[in-house]
């Protein structure tokens, strides 16, 4: 790693600095940043996350590409983050670019602008990063001084609300292609093409999505007829790119270690990608597919390298259901030992509770601090089959009656209102099921060995229908009929006789609804996306930052019903924007599955059955898993 530092100087004055919450967030400089002499590389690139630092900071995705372009003498990654509200005012009113931290040089000098979109309500931030960088909003106004805007991440699998603002999208996982698309750009600028030519070839290079080579036409009835490239030669179907072996594939093994304390501040092995489960409503379940795993052995090399290189006091497993990985018994045991010798704390989310996991969080936590978490995302076992969220009650009730014996007593559910079909039962069984785990603690846990009472912790969430879901079909409701439901079950758990014990919260309604209208949008969103910036809608996933007036707003002023995109259930043939990416899973799979969920049927995870989801195109992972 280079450590050229050259004329760097800092972006904002002292006096900027000293006016703003946290001015660590803009100064870069810290462990393990990569810095480069711009005179040696032939590529600059921005990478963003469109929200503050602390966040972005937190993001596995960003590590893992940040640390791949780097390894390339010729590119130099620099990363950028969307200025809090405070900063924001101050570099408008001051007419300061947006700068990358490691340079501290404006963004609209770089090559590529990469935005990864890891939720929907990040939206408007992408446009504050244009707008500060002083890269124009719309890609038809770009010219050849300005960045490549590159988007990707979970939300590019429907790309089409924002469509306008990006030059090109990748699809799927940036380990494959990436270098292919920086030597066509080195190659096409050392002959003179301009930016139309690249766009025009990289939209052949698989994965990449260039909007402005593609067209939507409406029917009279708003839904998409027809959708399209415009030139010849220009794939009509992208497909999203996948790594089939994730034994070799690059891994930051000094990451960048934040100034401030980040939302996830430790180093994060990733254990695996994807999920079996196949639970309905689950849009990572399903993109991710197939499931690959690492090794241990490779995952014990990686967390002793990184500990070592970032000085971090805390280590944790990513994976969307670490359980199900297959060597978790063994890798676990490694870090139980390397951990206690070095004082290092684990984390181990997303684990079923079961006697090995709960065997090992005793292990690792404290016991009496911290809280076991339950997702049955459903509170009755009709609903749990119709989203395929194979847990029963016993399973549940089972896992807390271990948890309490091994000395927990406070345990967390998360559930979703408004998944389809619910009913006022479907509700109401969420208190009952509180009711009934906090009745197990104390049926237990003798009274001399109780901590105290226990403590059943309900978190509900309003269910958003995502694209490459079985539930992508799925209406959504008024922002008042979700309170209604939250009302329902508050009312319900007043009646429970351990109410005392329970505790509940739910999410806003409204940013459920607009999360849903962004979700399964189009491009005629964009221009509401738009409105709502121009109106200072920025940081909307922040509540304190959040206001539903001002989209309402920006609604009326477009003439876009937000209706027309929730509040229906989609037919059966309805062309989805999104149909023209191959995400692996077949729309007659998950036409299948949303029959079988309102039908309550329950399909069985793929170690189990292969259900033909189609991710064995992709040649690896638990596809081939038990072939010879």
């Amino acid at each position: 790693m280079a450590s050229w530092d050259g004329n760097r100087k800092l972006a904002l004055s002292d006096k900027i600095l000293m006016r703003v919450e946290k001015p660590a967030r803009y100064i870069g400089g810290e462990v393990n940043a990569v810095m480069k002499d711009p005179s040696e590389v032939d590529i600059r690139f921005a990478f963003c996350f469109p929200d503050v630092y602390e966040i972005g900071m937190s993001h596995l995705g960003i590590q893992i590409l940040y640390d791949m372009f780097n390894r390339r003498e010729d590119v130099w990654c620099e990363r950028v983050y969307s200025p809090w509200p405070d900063l924001h005012q101050v570099m408008k009113e001051e007419n300061i670019p947006l700068f990358a931290l490691e340079s501290q040089e404006p963004v609209r000098r770089m090559d590529f602008l990469g935005i990864t979109l890891q939720y929907e309500m990040c939206y408007t931030n992408i446009l504050q990063v244009l707008d500060l960088s002083g890269i124009p909003l719309s890609a038809s106004g770009r010219g050849e001084e300005d960045p490549i805007v590159i988007g990707g991440g979970p939300c590019a699998y429907n790309p089409e609300p924002v469509a306008e603002f990006f030059d090109l999208f990748y699809i799927g996982e940036g380990e494959t292609q990436y270098d292919a698309l920086f030597d066509l750009y080195k190659e096409m600028r050392s002959r003179g093409a301009g930016r139309k030519a690249f766009l025009r070839e990289a939209a052949c290079i698989p994965g990449i999505y260039v909007p402005s080579l593609y067209e939507a036409v409406y029917g009279p009835d708003g839904t998409i007829a027809q959708f399209h490239p415009t030139e010849e030669g220009v794939p009509g179907t992208v497909r999203k790119q996948v790594v089939a072996d994730m034994e070799d594939v690059v891994y930051p093994e000094r990451p960048v270690v934040p100034f401030l304390k980040a939302t996830q501040d430790r180093v994060v092995l990733e254990i695996q990608r994807g999920c079996i489960r196949g639970c309905r409503f689950c849009q990572a379940g399903m993109i991710y597919r197939p499931v690959r795993e690492k090794s241990v052995e490779r995952l014990k090399e990686l967390a002793v390298t990184m500990l070592k290189s970032t000085g971090h006091e805390e280590i944790s497993l990513s994976s969307l259901s670490s359980s199900d990985y297959s060597g978790l018994d063994g890798l676990v045991t490694f870090l139980v030992e390397e951990c206690r010798k070095s004082g290092v704390n684990i984390s181990l989310p997303s684990l079923r509770i079961d006697a090995f996991s709960l065997d090992v969080m005793s292990k690792v936590q404290d016991v009496r601090k911290s809280s076991l978490t339950f997702a049955p995302e459903a509170g009755s076992q009709r609903l749990r089959d119709v989203i395929n969220k194979g847990l029963t009650e016993d399973v549940i009730l089972d896992g807390a009656q271990m948890a309490f014996e091994g000395g927990w007593n406070k345990v967390k559910f998360y559930f979703m209102l408004g998944l389809p079909t619910e009913t006022e039962e479907d509700m109401r069984a969420i208190a009952r099921l509180a009711d009934a785990t906090a009745a197990r603690y104390y049926e237990t846990v003798p009274k001399e060995k109780r901590n105290g009472r226990c403590q059943i912790t309900i978190s509900t969430s309003f269910f958003v229908p995502k694209p490459f879901t079985p539930f992508q079909w799925a209406r959504m409701y008024p922002p008042e009929d979700y309170i209604g439901r939250a009302r329902v079950v508050n009312n319900a758990v007043k009646e429970q006789l351990n109410r005392k014990s329970i505790r509940y919260n739910w999410h806003e309604a409204d940013i459920a609804v607009l999360e849903g209208v962004f979700a399964r949008g189009d491009r005629r969103v964009g221009q509401v996306i738009r409105r709502a910036y121009e109106k200072g809608a920025i940081f909307d996933a922040w509540s304190e930052f959040f206001d539903y007036g001002r989209w309402q707003e920006a609604f009326a002023d477009c003439g876009v019903d937000p209706d027309f995109y929730v509040m229906r259930e989609r037919a059966s043939d309805e062309i989805f924007p999104w149909d023209f990416i191959d995400a692996g899973v077949k729309k007659e799979f998950l036409k299948r599955e949303w029959k079988n969920a309102m039908e309550g049927v329950v399909t069985p995870n793929c170690r189990v059955q292969c259900q033909g989801c189609g991710a064995n195109q992709f040649g690896g992972g638990v596809c081939y898993e038990n072939q010879d």
